[in-house]
């Protein structure tokens, strides 16, 4: 076997695997598109499964596993826990693994009807009634955001993994964002609607840079204050509906969205 400058055929670089669950695939190409980061990182570690780049995956265990998707059978149920039990570091990745993803929207609903209404032979169909992030299931290690994830939070990951350290990845809102950028904000300034207050930071507060308001993409920042948030929805010109709607998007099932966007129903 043909092996780099310097490397035995006894390769010890970390095991590094890439899982699928009910998603897109958006994030995991998001580690394709991360290309030259991705050679550098191809030299570090072993990329010993991930379906998206190779056909033949390795076995384990591994060190550490990234996991895009939610858990929607009940064979998801139980691959993830195989995949905990073979991996040193677990860290879900996308608002589909980290809440439940926008398919979470089936946990509000009866998920026969939604069957008989698309399928024509809804009997073929095997899924649970709802839809449920990683952490629902095992313990994670770290949770990396968005719908999809940045590439460069992903690759801080990684990188920090490989150097023993907790990755860097900002607790702060998309407002931070915003003022760093220079950008004028939008609810001030045209009265928009806007979920930037509430929301994790990560996609460098493109929506506001276009003046658009932020549609929540990477799910609730650490700090929320909704008591005194959604009055400033309402005031923006949103009714009950719309506010409940701006909330079940992609980060449907974050606790923090899911509990307020109950409140606003029961008033």
């Amino acid at each position: 076997m043909a092996t780099s400058p310097g490397r035995t055929t006894s390769d010890r670089r970390p095991k590094l695997a890439v899982w699928k669950f009910a998603s897109c695939d958006g994030c995991q190409l998001t580690l394709l598109d991360c290309e030259d980061e991705l050679l550098a990182i191809a030299d570090r570690v072993r990329i010993t499964h991930f379906l998206e780049a190779s056909s033949a995956p390795g076995p384990g265990p591994y060190d550490l596993s990234l996991v895009e998707g939610s858990v929607t059978t009940e064979e998801d149920a139980e691959r993830i826990r195989q995949i905990r039990a073979a991996s040193r570091r677990l860290v879900t990745i996308g608002a589909c693994a980290t809440a439940g993803g926008v398919q979470a929207l089936r946990n509000y609903a009866d998920v026969a009807e939604f069957q008989a209404a698309v399928y024509a032979r809804p009997d073929y169909i095997d899924t649970l009634a709802t839809s449920t992030p990683i952490s629902a299931h095992v313990p994670v290690d770290f949770e990396l955001r968005g719908c999809p994830i940045d590439r460069g939070q992903l690759v801080e990951v990684i990188t920090a993994h490989l150097a023993g350290r907790t990755p860097d990845v900002p607790a702060h809102s998309v407002c931070f964002e915003c003022k760093r950028r220079g950008t004028v904000c939008v609810t001030v300034a045209h009265g928009t609607p806007c979920l930037g207050p509430v929301t994790h930071a990560g996609c460098g507060a493109l929506c506001p840079a276009y003046d658009r308001g932020c549609y929540g993409c990477f799910g609730p920042s650490n700090s929320v204050n909704f008591p005194s948030f959604i009055p400033l929805l309402r005031r923006d010109g949103m009714d009950t509906l719309d506010v409940v709607r701006v909330l079940r998007t992609f980060n449907t099932g974050a606790p923090e969205f899911d509990a307020v966007s109950r409140e606003e129903l029961q008033r």
